[in-house]
């Protein structure tokens, strides 16, 4: 079985760097992005892996000049696990960001890749980024050792029904591997933080508050208040540390 990853200079958008957000913050990782999205995030910076040509989804960059939707044929690579193996191995890491895009869309795939790893002789520590939208098979669950979920806001442009999907949220609430981050462009949106946290009874201590920003600019117009928020309220902060060192880039 092959996995659908997003497309990088003629290849898979495969690359060695350090994980940027959330509680492993500046650890050295290898992302695998994977292609395909059920929600279509309006300020999303990975819109390579959904916002195809004659989809009707709006999204922020509309307005740039020279911004186009993609070509989903150009955007889109397929790779076996023995191929995605033979990249990974070329790099001294042995811990595994699985990204998108939504990669929990493509389950069977993941858990045979793991599985070939495992096969060869390779133990790789496992982190999963995921929407919250979709619940991990119990096999998937077994191969995995975090989840970096982000439920959606009205933020993103995203209709509740889809972006806010109770059930899959109470099971990552129950799962210890689960860490909960949240995206947040203004102090409006901390109101909904609060619903969603009282209403799933999320565990504060493993609650994360992100800016929203695309560039150092963007996020340095939201950082310290929002900081200030989660010093002043026991919620962790969390910041983009690849947009700080690297700006908007792909593969970094």
């Amino acid at each position: 079985m092959s996995l659908k990853l997003a497309k990088l200079n003629g290849t898979a958008e495969i690359f060695h760097t350090l994980q940027g957000e959330g509680t492993n913050t500046g650890m050295p990782a290898i992302f695998i992005r994977s292609s395909l999205c059920n929600l279509h995030c309006t300020w999303c910076d990975t819109d390579y892996t959904w916002n195809w040509e004659n989809t009707p989804w709006s999204h922020d960059n509309d307005s740039s000049v020279g911004y186009q939707k993609h070509e989903k044929a150009n955007c889109i690579i397929e790779l076996t696990p023995k191929e995605i193996f033979d990249i990974l191995s070329t790099y001294p890491c042995d811990h595994l960001v699985l990204t998108g895009g939504e990669p929990l869309l493509q389950q069977d795939g993941w858990i045979e890749l793991l599985h070939f790893m495992r096969d060869q002789g390779r133990r790789f520590t496992i982190e999963v980024e995921t929407n919250g939208t979709k619940i991990p098979s119990e096999t998937l669950d077994t191969l995995c050792g975090q989840y970096n979920v982000s439920p959606k806001l009205s933020n993103s442009n995203n209709s509740k029904d889809l972006r806010y999907q109770k059930k899959a949220l109470q099971w990552f609430r129950d799962s210890q591997k689960a860490w909960f981050k949240f995206v947040v462009q203004t102090e409006q949106d901390l109101n909904e933080v609060k619903e969603i946290i009282t209403e799933n009874q999320l565990d504060r201590r493993r609650i994360l508050l992100m800016p929203e920003g695309r560039t150092p600019q963007q996020l340095h117009e939201r950082r310290l208040w929002l900081a200030d928020i989660c010093r002043d309220q026991g919620l962790r902060f969390s910041d983009r540390l690849h947009v700080q060192l690297w700006g908007s880039k792909r593969g970094v």
